[in-house]
């Protein structure tokens, strides 16, 4: 079981290859332009990702934003980041679908109200108010 493993993870890469040599021959641009385009926007993207992620990890320490979520886009992100530098248009096609998902909707870091973090007391209903006195 080893061995196929081994064999399938050493074969994509050459497939790959392959396939890009292909297509680079089908749309008449050189396979040298694809790979160093597609290395170039994966550097890039893992680039700015790392800014992003503290920006991210900051607004979850605060409380803007679950922690889970930024976590979750930037893994996604970050391994689109790695299969756009990986040569091949196969493993692009991969990135840009991973990266196409709509895992995160809306604006992950919009201003919202101050103690409505949507982790909170209550989960979004308002509070009852009252006072407390300890009977003795």
């Amino acid at each position: 079981m080893r061995l196929v493993v081994f064999l399938i993870v050493l074969s994509f890469p050459v497939l790959d290859v392959l396939a890009t040599i292909r297509f680079a021959r089908w749309t008449g641009i050189p396979a040298l332009v694809w790979f160093a385009a597609s290395a170039l926007a994966g550097a890039l993207l893992l680039r700015n990702e790392r800014v992003s992620f503290r920006a991210k990890t900051l607004a979850a320490l605060r409380g803007d934003q679950p922690l889970l979520r930024g976590l979750l886009d930037s893994g996604r992100r970050i391994l689109a980041a790695l299969l756009l530098i990986l040569p091949g248009v196969i493993s692009d096609v991969i990135a840009l679908l991973l990266l196409l998902l709509p895992i995160n909707l809306g604006a992950p870091l919009a201003a919202q109200p101050a103690g409505s973090s949507g982790m909170g007391r209550g989960f979004g209903r308002d509070a009852i108010e009252g006072d407390f006195r300890r009977g003795e």
